[in-house]
């Protein structure tokens, strides 16, 4: 019956008609040429961010002599809270956490059976705080003593994380903030929360995306200009990124409404140098040229980062339009986009639950 038939949604697949189609990479194309690129360099700076031996401002400004700060007297950045008078639920404590870690050298974030995650560690950790009632549940279930970790976003396997956000709670009363930190592997800062706080609410994140600029690749052009990514990135500043085009491994037909769109607050491209351990007749040997990404956005869903990165390093090599990724979001269709880039260059750097602040960002 003609009623009974179900319409179906319209949808709109974006074909490439510009100048640009032939010299365009294809998908198998695209990803050869991101993953070419010598992203050992990358790993390598990325670790020593994990271990505070460098900054990200060192990508942008010589290394400066630092001051030994091991043995200086740190004020330490918590505050153990009296919880009396407190009942219910409301007499749990909770503490939020920062903490940082090398991306290669875990299976990411989630906990997954047979694989060095991050929260299995983390809950691992924690699991000496837990009370002794679910301590002896846990025993009787034959489960590990672990503790249960709320986090402010998870990352991929690979991504790099400077200021991680994650909490958890307990009943106990005789845990102080420095045990926290000291059962964790690195902690930045750990402290007590109250319970109106939510570390698994978040407002903001900034992330970093470093990527090569010199490679080979048949004969289609290889070669772009930093200036034109930084081009068509300022195009997506201010807009609302949606998951049917931007996103991978999710179902399109889940990402409908304002849930699963973000807002990109900020995205600028530059030119910067890894640093290198190397000295020349006592200066520092400059390190390896390579692009520098800053994007910050109130929520990213999987591969929100990478997708759009290596689509507009595809645009910029083609020699697009300033405003070929605006017309990208014209379709619903995922094919119109690059494949994600390597996880090895992208860096979580913090979670914002302030307003944005165009100041607090690295490239201006």
């Amino acid at each position: 019956m003609e009623g009974n038939r179900i319409q179906e949604k319209e949808r709109v697949y974006y074909n490439h008609t510009d100048s640009c189609n032939y010299v365009r990479f294809n998908i198998r194309e695209c990803f050869e040429f991101m993953y070419a690129k010598p992203w050992l360099h990358v790993v390598h700076f990325y670790f020593t961010l994990a271990k505070a031996r460098l900054t990200l401002s060192d990508l942008f400004f010589p290394i400066t002599t630092r001051p030994d700060t091991q043995n200086q007297d740190e004020t330490p950045g918590y505050v153990d809270v009296p919880s009396k008078g407190r009942g219910g639920r409301w007499a749990r404590v909770t503490y939020k956490i920062i903490l940082s870690y090398h991306g290669a050298s875990f299976d990411g974030w989630q906990k997954q059976p047979g694989l060095n995650t991050i929260q299995s560690l983390v809950e691992k950790s924690v699991g000496i705080f837990v009370n002794e009632q679910k301590a002896q549940s846990l025993k009787q279930k034959s489960l590990p003593q672990e503790g249960c970790v709320v986090v402010a976003g998870r990352t991929d396997k690979g991504v790099t994380t400077l200021n991680q956000v994650c909490s958890f709670y307990t009943w106990r009363k005789d845990v102080k903030t420095k045990d926290v930190e000291n059962a964790m592997l690195r902690v930045v800062s750990a402290y007590e929360m109250s319970c109106t706080d939510d570390a698994g609410k978040e407002k903001g994140r900034r992330l970093i995306d470093a990527n090569m600029d010199e490679s080979e690749k048949g004969n289609k052009p290889t070669s772009f200009s930093i200036d034109m990514v930084n081009q068509l990135l300022l195009q997506l500043e201010g807009k609302s990124l949606s998951y049917k085009v931007f996103v991978r491994d999710t179902k399109a037909s889940r990402s409908t409404g304002p849930p699963t769109e973000c807002f990109l607050y900020h995205a600028r491209a530059t030119q910067s140098r890894i640093p290198s351990k190397e000295e020349v007749n006592g200066e520092r040997k400059k390190g390896p040229k390579n692009m520098c990404i800053e994007l910050v956005d109130n929520r990213f869903l999987r591969k929100m980062v990478q997708v759009p990165v290596a689509t507009t390093i595809r645009e910029a090599v083609a020699g697009a339009e300033d405003d070929a990724l605006l017309k990208l979001m014209e379709a619903t269709c995922r094919r119109v986009t690059a494949p994600p880039a390597p996880p090895d260059g992208l860096c979580l750097v913090d979670v914002g639950y302030a307003e944005f602040n165009q100041e607090n960002c690295l490239i201006k």
